[in-house]
């Protein structure tokens, strides 16, 4: 029948819940985690087609830098505060939002690369002000970096910033 013929299809092509991956405690367990070059703990979650920041709980503040890139997360979602986590990479994902109040789920982040992902106003960076201990932040391959005033805008948003797009800011 037809329906047995969609549903071989699926299992051919690997069904079709593969085509996004919840981020679950299991999930977190399995994934590496290593000391990184810099000597700080890292959950290396790239690539596993994750479409929502959930349950980063599960991590129980073990770890330092978590990377999140070549995935399907279109939202910086606020989630329970990760008092460690002083690292979070989101390249080349989906993102065009960030949650209001970000900064109270990660007070001590200080490096936030969000390279070549959906960010197009100015205004979508606003929530970013909320992370007060930010000291890096990489926007380059958004379109937002292609507007008139960008760098300013954010250098006001974000007048701790050291590095912007992997240049330094002058003081």
């Amino acid at each position: 029948s037809c329906d047995a013929a969609r549903r071989h299809v699926l299992r051919a092509q690997g069904g079709a819940r593969a085509s996004a991956m919840r981020l679950t405690a299991e999930l977190i367990a399995k994934r590496p985690q290593f000391i990184n070059p810099l000597m700080e703990r890292e959950l290396d979650l790239r690539g596993q087609r994750i479409p929502a920041i959930e349950n980063l709980s599960a991590t129980q503040d073990q770890f330092d830098a978590i990377d999140l890139s070549n995935n399907d997360v279109q939202k910086l979602e606020s989630v329970t505060v990760l008092r460690r986590l002083k690292m979070l990479l989101f390249a080349n994902n989906k993102l065009s939002r960030v949650a209001d109040g970000v900064g109270a789920s990660f007070p001590a982040l200080q490096y936030l690369v969000l390279t070549n992902n959906d960010f197009a106003k100015l205004s979508d960076l606003d929530p970013l002000a909320s992370l007060a201990s930010l000291r890096a932040l990489a926007l380059t391959d958004n379109a937002v970096t292609k507007l008139a005033g960008y760098r300013s805008y954010v250098l006001h948003l974000l007048p701790a910033l050291r590095s912007l797009d992997f240049q330094k800011v002058k003081p």
